[in-house]
């Protein structure tokens, strides 16, 4: 079984900072505050290092693109706290939505929680694109046919007809 890079090894403080794009203070801070902690090895005292795993680097960057997208840390904080022991997701593989200041997550193509109101808020999807098929399918289905149609629209005419003739006095 041949094991891609990202699951043979761990990456350093240094390397995870580099690849993530963000500072090695940002990451020192990050660890130090257990916003992200490293996998395979934390820091014990001074000299040890900390190793960073793939799935903290995926981590990692999907943190940077929240605040990159406005999210301030405090909220970034809270997302990754709700989503991990309340919903139970993978944050890098999540879709959020963002309006503002506003999160929500799309579990589903009809399901949204809002995580920033500890799923307070949650949107349903009424999905909307299949009405027109719908209608027409019972258009199809009811439609009388073409000489029921005809003699329909004949027998409207004529109701129509008497009741103009009557309100202006003709017989």
């Amino acid at each position: 079984m041949e094991a891609t890079a990202h699951t043979v090894q761990g990456y350093s403080a240094k390397l995870t900072a580099d690849v993530v794009g963000i500072t090695y203070r940002q990451l020192d801070y990050w660890a130090r505050t257990d916003l992200v902690v490293p996998s395979l090895a934390r820091a014990t005292g001074s000299g040890s290092r900390r190793q960073y795993s793939y799935a903290n680097l995926l981590e990692l960057k999907v943190i940077k693109r929240l605040l990159d997208s406005g999210i301030k840390l405090e909220k970034v904080r809270s997302i990754f706290e709700y989503m991990r022991s309340e919903l139970r997701e993978d944050v890098s593989r999540a879709n959020l939505v963002i309006d503002g200041s506003n999160v929500v997550c799309a579990r589903s193509e009809a399901e949204f929680v809002d995580v920033l109101q500890r799923g307070q808020g949650v949107l349903n999807v009424l999905p909307l694109s299949n009405v027109k098929q719908e209608v027409d399918a019972a258009i199809i289905e009811l439609r009388p046919s073409a000489d029921d149609a005809d003699d329909e629209t004949a027998d409207e005419v004529d109701e129509a007809t008497d009741e103009f003739r009557t309100a202006i006095g003709e017989s």
